[in-house]
Formats: structure tokens, sequence, C-alpha cells
């Protein structure tokens, strides 16, 4: 878990440490072409120029980072993060610890601030979520040996911890529930499809719908915003292959693609049946209250911060499979209505 320091520059570029001061500072003493050597591998490494006091005293900065590359607005309205902010936030208060929370555009602007909060000393350690197929996040963090805890499945990949749930039993138990319920046309308003546990849903609502027979199985992605699932759901809702049942990825959507199915005329769950995922007091505020998979989301982000201390602490520290989400089924969800 060591941190880029002043002699990790001077060991790589070949010179003393006093010559990588001059370097950082922009003192004369060394050559243009070393002045550019040392500032270059300076940023390899994430040792930035700007964090030079607290890197070189070494002392810990007894925060930890989370980086959100989701639009700000989304954050605002989704309960998923505030809940799951608010499980760290009670762990990490605990054990005189800050949360530095920050919003990025892309996956590029993500990776270059665990560099700069790593080189600057800013953090002790990260949460990284929103794991992606794939994920580039992986290795860069590895490389740094920024002490990490991912929150999502890792699935083979070795030497990170991670807390996470199964995504793919609460989508077979929902389609389960509503087939048992008299349905066959079932479809689903998924996130973004380019997220590991999206695809682990997508993944695991086709199977169960194939061995139940069940038809579209069709995955609309979204954005996860009210706006995307309220588009989906009027797509659904005015096909000629009508669903009988949708399933939302989160509670926002599926509120917007309730409001949806009234403004068209639709009752709900007469004409339709709704379940949303992650539960809230979104979900019961409206009317009909709203059938949804149910998790304790602030153990969840608990338990996330929790292992993180223990790695920054050095510890030996084992991934965390957390409780599957369950369904809970109100007012939204009912058998059918024979059609004409």
């Amino acid at each position: 878990m060591k941190r880029p320091t002043i002699a990790d520059i001077a060991q790589r570029a070949g010179v003393s440490k006093g010559a990588v001061s001059y370097a950082l500072n922009g003192q004369p003493g060394v050559s243009e072409s070393t002045r550019r050597r040392v500032l270059a591998i300076a940023k390899e490494i994430g040792w930035n120029p700007n964090g030079a006091a607290r890197a070189l005293s070494g002392a810990p900065s007894d925060t930890i980072g989370m980086v959100l590359r989701r639009p700000a607005r989304i954050l605002g309205v989704e309960p998923f993060f505030m809940e799951l902010i608010s499980g760290v936030e009670a762990e990490l208060s605990a054990r005189s610890y800050a949360l530095t929370l920050q919003v990025v555009a892309d996956q590029a602007a993500e990776i270059e601030v665990y560099r700069r909060w790593w080189g600057e000393r800013r953090v002790d350690g990260v949460l990284v979520c929103d794991l992606r197929v794939d994920d580039p996040r992986i290795t860069a963090l590895a490389d740094l040996s920024l002490p990490t805890v991912v929150v999502g499945s890792l699935g083979e990949v070795a030497g990170l911890v991670s807390v996470w749930s199964d995504d793919a039993a609460p989508v077979v138990e929902a389609v389960e529930y509503l087939n048992a319920l008299g349905h066959r046309h079932i479809a689903r308003v998924g996130g973004l499809p380019d997220l590991r546990h999206t695809a682990v849903r997508t993944e695991a609502f086709e199977e169960v719908c194939r061995r139940l027979n069940v038809e579209p199985a069709l995955t609309i992605p979204t954005d996860y915003t009210g706006e995307d699932g309220a588009r989906a759901t009027r797509r659904l809702l005015s096909s000629p292959r009508r669903p009988t049942a949708i399933l939302y990825d989160n509670d926002v959507m599926a509120v917007a693609g309730l409001a949806v199915a009234h403004e068209m005329g639709f009752s709900v769950p007469g004409d339709v049946s709704l379940v949303a995922w992650d539960d809230s007091v979104l979900c019961q505020l409206v009317h009909p209250p709203l059938t949804a998979m149910s998790r304790d989301i602030p153990a969840y982000g608990g338990h996330a911060a929790r292992r993180l201390l223990d790695v920054i602490a050095g510890g030996s520290v084992a991934s965390l499979q957390d409780v599957a989400a369950h369904l809970i089924p109100r007012g939204s969800t009912a058998a059918p209505a024979p059609r004409a």
C-alpha cells in the first residue's frame, strides 16, 4: 500500500532526491530533459507536486474517497446512492473518518481523480461503484496500490476486496412471482447496459423467461432517469404485444412508469403490473404502492466502508456477499385481466 514519494521518482529517473525537488518546483539546477523526465514519471505514478507537503509528511488523511460517473441531477433524485452514502457515513463517523465525494463525466476523468487523490494524499482509500464489464479502473487502481473496496461483484478478478449481493436471484424471484399470478407477457426497463450488474440482471431475466415460456423477455436499456423510464414505458404500453407486467431497474423509473400508465389510461395493476428494484419511500408513497425488490442499502454501504478501513489498516480482508434483495408484494401487482 506504498504511496508514491520523491524517492520513488528519483529512483525511476536515476537522479537524486534534490534534483527531483528542483524539477518539481521549477527551480534551476537540472537540465530541461531531466525536468521533463521527472515530471512525466511523477504523473505516471500519481505523485502531484501540489500535494508535496502532505506527500512528504507521510501523514494519513483520515478520509476515504468515492467517485461517481453519473449525472449529478440523478444523484439528487435516486434514493439508492443517498442511502448507500448514509451507511458509509455512519461507519466512517464512528471511526473519525470523512468521505470525499466527486462526480465526473467520464472514465478517464475518474481514473485521473484517483491518481490525483493518491498522489496528493487526499484519501487513504476509495470505494468504487458502478462496476463496468471489462472495467479498466480495476487495473489502474491495482497499479496505483491504492487501497480499494469495490461495491459490486468482481467475478473472477483477484487481488481486490468487494462487497456485493446477488443480482440474478431477485430477478428470478420477481419473474416467477409474476408468472405464478398468470403473467405470460413480461418486459423489463433496465439500466445502463455496460454496467456489470445490469448485464447480470439481463442474463437472469432472459434465462428465467425462457424457462417459464414468458414473452417477450424484452429489456429496454435506459440511463436510470425518470425521463428515460417514462419513454421506455410509453414504448412498451404502445406496443401491439403490450406486456402485462414490467420490471424496472430502479424505483425512480418505476414511479415514472406508474405515472405514464395512468396518463395513457391503463389501470395498475388491472391492465399492467409494475415491479421496482430497490425499495424506497418513493415506492410506498405512490398509489398504488409499488411491489419492490427490497434490501438494506445503508447496511450495504456500512459493510463496504468497514472493509475499506480494514484494508487501509493493513489487515487480511475477505470479500463479502451481502444479503440479496427480496420481493415485497404491494398493490401494483395482481393477476392479469383477461384480454378480449
